[in-house]
């Protein structure tokens, strides 16, 4: 163990790299320049940091470590750290993924200065939300990111950007102002917001269905769950290339983690009676979601669809409360937060050549650039699912974690992996095969070197955990065994047999 503040350290260190960027003198070229590389620098010293994090952490261990406990508002509400096997693994993505994030907007010209502020304090509001364990911390984090994006999309996003923007604060907010309420709720019952103890502490049944509800809610709009969807792909087609990147890869990470972290644990009575409901939302989503992407003409709101289908499956596989659909969930975000990523920014390379996202603006593009028409194939079939990448790990899982309690909730679910195939393989097809036609197209340059730096590392880990999952799943096996562990002890303690157990077997 550590002896030092690791989790501070890694969450606060992007603010460093704002405090030099703001004392950067002038606006011209090679000011700029300067901005750009000190967020690099930043991000991908945070990533290193972050690292000694993963090599330090014991995956034997089911319990919080790293802690950090300092008093804070009055001694009531405390500043309180620390990562376990389900958060220490979305840390390192979000780490990971910045500096491509800003290798992707080595180009942008507009309010450089801003931009790359806007990107770092997104970085420490999202890893601290992951490593926060107070609620009122957590509250915090969770709500001050929403600030950060909302001016990445408002600002240097599309035409419509400030519609997608304005959209996409009003709804998460609006959730989170209900979480808001329950927090208090909690602590007026429990007497803490301290959330390691809150695990273990036992909220009467009535309460557990309204707890449930508001946390519910909160993280259904930011995952996004059907029918609170609808801010995503307008969000999605204005964001820029890295704004998209971060809000699929990581931005609807959270809501899936806090599902892990507080409605499971915390309200598994109520958990367990809205798992039904919970089923049917995440099926509309695989199967509706999957047919929108299917009619999609612009490239980015087809990937976003597909994102909204993909993230059905976290939904479905956590509150099947079994270890392999857990398990899965985890996977399948992580996998995801690594496709989508490089999906948006294999999109985002032939936006930067042709200033359009339309699929029929394509056609022909393997005779001009073969080297992207194998890196974005890698990630089509990932996105489709194909054994030996990394997405048919948790999507496999998830299904399994279904079939253990509802054949035809896992049976229903099957058909987004076809769906999935089929919308990613017909938009790869009108965009990389066909003649060359179109005049525009004839002149198109194939990858460059930075390029090439941002999607060669996605394809290796997209194939590196397709073939050797157990990287991953050895590191939440500790701590997702013990939540479902407790979860099952409540509802015994409570005498409850699983009302979401009634399928056919």
């Amino acid at each position: 163990m550590l002896d030092f503040p690791i989790l501070s350290l890694t969450t606060f260190l992007p603010l460093v790299g704002v405090l030099f960027i703001l004392i950067v003198n002038g606006d011209d070229e090679k000011a700029r320049n300067q901005m750009r590389w000190l967020a690099l620098v930043t991000t991908t010293f945070t990533f290193l940091l972050s690292l000694t994090i993963w090599f330090a952490f014991d995956y034997n261990n089911p319990g919080f470590q790293f802690f950090e406990d300092t008093p804070w508002l009055g001694d009531t509400i405390r500043y309180q750290m620390g990562v376990d096997g389900i958060s220490i693994l979305f840390v390192i993505l979000t780490t990971f993924l910045m500096p491509f994030c800003i290798l992707a907007s080595w180009n942008v010209q507009k309010r450089v200065r801003e931009y790359m502020v806007a990107f770092l304090v997104l970085e420490t509001m999202m890893i601290g939300t992951f490593c926060a364990l107070d609620l009122v911390l957590f509250y915090i984090f969770f709500e001050a990111g929403l600030v950060p994006m909302f001016l990445i999309i408002g600002v240097w996003g599309g035409k419509n950007r400030v519609y997608a923007s304005y959209k996409f604060f009003l709804y998460t907010l609006l959730g989170s102002v209900l979480m808001l309420v329950a927090i208090m709720a909690i602590y007026w019952q429990a007497g803490t917001t301290d959330i390691p103890e809150l695990l273990g502490h036992n909220f009467p049944a009535s309460m557990q269905t309204w707890l449930f509800l508001a946390f519910f809610a909160s993280f259904a709009v930011k995952m996004p769950m059907w029918p609170v969807h609808t801010w995503l792909p307008d969000a999605h087609v204005e964001a820029p290339t890295a704004g998209s990147v971060v809000l699929a890869a990581i931005l609807l990470k959270l809501g899936g983690y806090g599902f892990l972290r507080f409605n499971i644990p915390m309200f598994p009575i109520a958990s367990d009676y809205f798992a039904p409901l919970i089923f049917a939302l995440s099926l509309v989503a695989i199967v509706y979601a999957s047919l929108c992407a299917f009619v999609q003409e612009d490239s980015k709101k087809l990937v976003a669809y597909s994102s909204i289908a993909h993230m059905g499956y976290g939904t479905m596989g956590i509150f099947t409360a079994t270890e392999p659909g857990v398990q899965g969930a985890i996977f399948a975000m992580l996998s995801h937060g690594i496709v989508a990523a490089a999906l948006f920014l294999c999109i985002g390379v032939i936006y930067d050549r042709m200033h359009t996202r339309e699929i029929e603006a394509y056609g022909g593009l393997v005779n001009r650039m073969p080297k992207y028409a194998v890196i974005f194939l890698i990630f089509i079939m990932a996105n489709a699912g194909l054994p030996g990448t990394s997405a048919f790990v948790g999507e496999f899982l998830t299904l399994l974690g279904a079939f253990q309690v509802n054949t035809w909730v896992a049976l229903l679910a099957t058909t987004g992996v076809i769906l999935s195939a089929v919308y990613s393989l017909y938009m790869y097809r009108r965009i990389v095969f066909g003649a060359l036609t179109k005049e525009s197209l004839k002149n198109i340059l194939d990858l460059d070197r930075r390029e090439k730096m941002i999607l060669i590392p996605l394809v290796v880990l997209t194939i590196f955990f397709g073939f050797y999952p157990m990287a991953l799943l050895d590191v939440t096996q500790a701590s997702v065994t013990n939540l479902i562990v407790d979860y099952n002890a409540a509802l015994n303690a409570a005498d409850i047999n699983p009302a979401h157990i009634a399928g056919p077997h």
